[in-house]
């Protein structure tokens, strides 16, 4: 983000908080130290197997920048487009990079903007409208079929989801729809640019598995995971999230997973560190189903189910006396009949 007001500062009883479960959570742990001056302003950041990928707030350019997992710079994807103000990075099924043109902290765009780059630096520019005013929006999700999700910004507490309507098509624009609202509570984790309630209520990025069976929308001060099933994003937000704490990031907008179900953060600012929490994913996970106990033997089953008839069974040892004592006295009436 570009400015930060403390206008907004607002008592605690004017938010409504979303119930969320209870985890014993890792502690994030740092794993390296932002150092390049050119990535100053990191706000999105996304991983594969061997990279991290990060981008900057605003830019005169379409940018991903390619690091190691030692925070350095390797490489630089760039395309020829100039954006207004990128907020946030996401990564297709494709290997296709997804920039959020859609910072507007002054409520003046007509329009806002999604920026696909290809790692061979191609971009395309599609622009977006929203169906209710202005939005300043942070956070991008993708789920797993390749749609893009915007998440707002909001001091209040209530983040607005919206996906396109149509498909995307460039330049556009492409009317969005707004498809659900999550509301946060208040925390007391320490950190952010703002103190109090709003640092720890403003959705500034958004993450998703790569296998998209967990999403992640963060704060200045906390990430929310949130379960997907079958790839429902919008149903997603309905379930009970779990509540990550990040402390002490000086202005934390970039959130990514790894492909292991590690959670990564990242703070604006050169000298900063990314941040990992190990298997954050799992937190989230479903539960496995019960395990089935074994069925009895069959002579086990014969003791004691009851019989489909509802009448109890007969034990194989009662049958054979009654069947040894029916043989005898017919044996002792025919012997009766001969001697007649």
């Amino acid at each position: 983000m570009r400015s930060v007001t403390l206008a907004f500062l607002l008592p605690l009883g004017l938010l409504m908080a979303t119930p969320t479960a209870h985890a014993q959570v890792p502690a994030p742990v740092p794993a390296c130290t932002i150092t390049d001056p050119e990535l100053g302003e990191l706000s999105g950041l996304v991983a594969d197997g061997e990279h991290w990928f990060a981008t900057n707030d605003g830019g005169t350019s379409v940018t991903v920048f390619v690091l190691g997992k030692d925070c350095q710079v390797q490489d630089v994807i760039t395309g020829p487009i100039d954006p207004y103000d990128v907020e946030d990075l996401a990564l297709g099924p494709d290997g296709t990079f997804w920039l959020s043109d859609t910072g507007d902290n002054d409520g003046d765009r007509d329009t806002v903007a999604l920026l696909s780059l290809t790692p061979a630096g191609e971009s395309t520019l599609y622009r977006l409208t929203y169906p209710d005013g202005k939005h300043d929006a942070e956070a991008l999700l993708l789920d797993r079929a390749g749609t893009p999700y915007l998440i707002t910004k909001s001091p209040l507490g209530t983040a607005d989801v919206y996906r396109p309507a149509a498909p995307l098509t460039s330049p556009g624009p492409t009317p969005l729809e707004h498809v659900v609202s999550v509301r946060l509570s208040s925390t007391d984790t320490p950190g952010g640019p703002v103190p109090g309630v709003v640092g720890s209520v403003t959705v500034t990025g958004a993450a998703a598995t790569p296998d998209g069976t967990a999403i992640a929308l963060r704060t200045y001060t906390d990430a929310y995971l949130f379960p997907v099933t079958d790839g429902d994003i919008v149903a997603a937000f309905s379930a009970k999230s779990v509540r990550v704490p990040l402390p002490n990031e000086a202005q934390g907008e970039a959130i990514a997973f790894q492909p292991d179900g590690s959670l990564l953060s990242a703070s604006e600012g050169v000298g900063q560190p990314v941040t990992v929490v190990a298997g954050a994913a799992r937190l989230v996970a479903p539960k496995p189903p019960p395990v089935k106990p074994e069925p009895e033997s069959a002579s086990d089953v014969s003791e004691s189910q009851p019989a489909e008839d509802g009448l109890p069974p007969i034990p194989a040892a009662v049958v054979t006396i009654v069947m040894i004592s029916v043989v005898y006295l017919l044996f002792r009436w025919l012997r009766r009949r001969k001697s007649y």
